[in-house]
């Protein structure tokens, strides 16, 4: 990992990532409960892990400007996706975790979503159900493992591969990561959230780095959070408090975001 300094101003959520990694590497960053039991990744290990799942996606054919479905509960590896996918110039694409099959056919169309990272089987059951109706869906990257062993489809991938398939790509090309990061702007989508549709089809709202920086250092500046807050990550990934609550003042002000078991 690359010290961020000179690629300009903090202005994109993957250069806020870097900076905490090298400012306060020890610091927790995310925790998670399972199993009764807290698990704390740090900065510097949430920058690491990042790493490694940009350049899995990139080894996979990610490129600028595509689409990346995220579906599951609040857990540090889903964020960690939405950073990579971020870090890549992609687009993340938060997708409720209790939507039926047929209720995610019209966003995976609508985005034109070529790759999902889902949380686990019930997740994945729900995409290889509707594969024939979104074509362009190549790749369904799963967190969870568990239930997985028997399936045959080859468009499915474990994130320990993925992440196993991005470091080697990164040991191969130490700057690609560093040098899509660069490229980033302030002015760059960041993320595309879908409306419920109560008043009709849902509609893919997108908004920058900048739109979304910008209200989290509003945010942090009136309540006074500072990187020794704990926040408790509850909201649905899918909704627009919880990227602002949870991850853009999180990345803004270096607390730390707690994920519950339940």
């Amino acid at each position: 990992m690359s010290d961020p300094r000179g690629q300009g101003a903090l202005d994109t959520f993957p250069r806020l990532l870097m900076h905490h990694a090298h400012q306060r590497p020890a610091r927790p960053a995310m925790r998670e409960k399972e199993f009764g039991i807290w698990q704390t990744y740090t900065w510097v290990e949430v920058a690491t892990n990042v790493r490694a799942i940009a350049c899995g996606l990139a080894e996979l054919g990610f490129k600028r400007g595509d689409r990346l479905a995220i579906v599951g509960d609040n857990r540090p590896r889903l964020y960690w996706s939405v950073a990579a996918c971020q870090c890549l110039g992609g687009i993340p694409v938060m997708m409720y975790q209790d939507a039926v099959a047929e209720e995610m056919v019209y966003v995976l169309q609508d985005a034109e979503i070529k790759f999902a990272v889902v949380e686990d089987q019930e997740q994945v059951d729900k995409l290889v159900e509707i594969k024939e109706q979104a074509p362009l869906l190549e790749h369904v990257i799963y967190d969870d493992a568990r239930g997985m062993r028997h399936y045959a489809e080859t468009f499915l991938l474990g994130l320990d591969e993925l992440q196993a398939m991005g470091i080697a790509h990164d040991r191969n090309q130490p700057d690609f990561l560093d040098g899509e990061i660069a490229k980033g702007q302030p002015d760059d989508i960041s993320v595309m959230l879908y409306t419920s549709g109560t008043t009709g089809k849902p509609k893919g709202v997108c908004q920058t780095h900048d739109a979304f920086i910008q209200s989290a250092r509003g945010g942090c500046q009136f309540d006074t959070l500072t990187d020794q807050e704990d926040i408790l990550s509850y909201l649905p990934m899918a909704w627009v408090g919880d990227h602002l609550f949870s991850y853009a003042q999180a990345m803004v002000s270096g607390f730390t975001i707690n994920c519950p078991e339940s």
